[in-house]
């Protein structure tokens, strides 16, 4: 049952899964843990064919804020925006409605007790703070491979919002890089983001990034022809496919984004034209490649 000496805090979070029953346990057994529980956490069923749903509902059963939902089966996995369409669904069936902060959370990922209680802490300090979270690390073997992302953004498979921010921002796009156009939609807003280190406060994510649909190459290519959609300026693309070419899949992933790039900008393919945004967006990344290079 719900340990009743526990604080808990005005947070709902939404988890869209599908297909989850092989890792699902360490999300469960993760939150239950927590010093701080959130006064909701709703499970969308995304359509799963295996044990997902049952494994979460005889979580719920023991632990009232943990419910689970299904959503109708689309009959595949839509990545990016399907995992959008799927929180936003969640979002609706939220019952705690005087909920102040919000968070999507991924069904493959596993964190220390203190792993709320550290984003609060960071809320309270930082009255402008819209969006945080721990630092991501991929467990292989003995060692933790550290999935890189700048101080800056914030990962997307644990997203946590302040209401007022995420509501401003208008939520979260139906597209693969729905997980970067929040972070700077919210920075061009005036809102502060960030992800740090703390050794009580890491994320570890047990499936490779970017691998969830049919195979980490093909998630390359999505990724870059996201970055298109994104807006990213050709200069920051391409830097961008190097500075992946150090993770798995070596050298070939990094490329494999490049060329994602190249063939939705030869195809002339739709790019998200909120107002402003891709101007915002290309004058940030520039300054970032002016500092690095300044700093070489």
């Amino acid at each position: 049952m719900q340990n009743s000496s526990v604080t808990v805090v005005p947070l709902a979070i939404v988890a869209p899964v599908r297909d989850e029953a092989k890792l699902i346990r360490l999300t469960l057994d993760s939150l239950i843990r927590q010093t701080v529980q959130p006064v909701e956490c709703l499970f969308v069923d995304d359509g799963s064919t295996d044990d997902t749903f049952d494994i979460i509902q005889s979580y719920s059963a023991q632990f009232p804020f943990i419910r689970v939902i299904k959503r109708g089966d689309r009959g595949f996995r839509k990545v990016g925006g399907g995992v959008v369409a799927a929180f936003k669904f969640g979002v609706s069936q939220i019952q705690h409605q005087e909920y102040q902060f919000v968070a999507k959370l991924d069904g493959d990922m596993s964190f220390g007790p203190e792993y709320l209680e550290k984003m609060f802490a960071q809320f309270a300090a930082h009255p402008k703070l819209a969006c945080v979270s721990g630092k991501v690390f991929r467990p292989e073997g003995d060692l933790l491979i550290e999935e890189q992302i700048i101080d800056e953004h914030v990962a997307g498979q644990f997203k946590l919002y302040r209401r007022e921010a995420f509501e401003e921002i208008g939520g979260f796009v139906e597209e693969v890089m729905w997980d970067g156009i929040d972070v700077h939609m919210s920075r061009m807003k005036g809102w502060e983001t960030k992800s740090f280190y703390d050794k009580d406060a890491i994320l570890y994510h047990h499936r490779l990034m970017g691998s969830s649909d049919k195979n980490v190459y093909k998630g390359r290519l999505r990724w870059g022809r996201g970055i298109w959609f994104m807006g990213y300026h050709p200069l920051y693309a391409v830097a961008s496919g190097c500075f992946r070419m150090r993770e798995k899949p070596f050298v070939i992933g990094g490329l494999l984004i490049i060329a994602g790039y190249l063939g939705a900008a030869l195809r002339s393919a739709p790019r998200y034209n909120y107002p402003g945004f891709r101007t915002y967006l290309q004058s940030w990344q520039l300054g970032q490649l002016k500092k690095m290079l300044l700093r070489h």
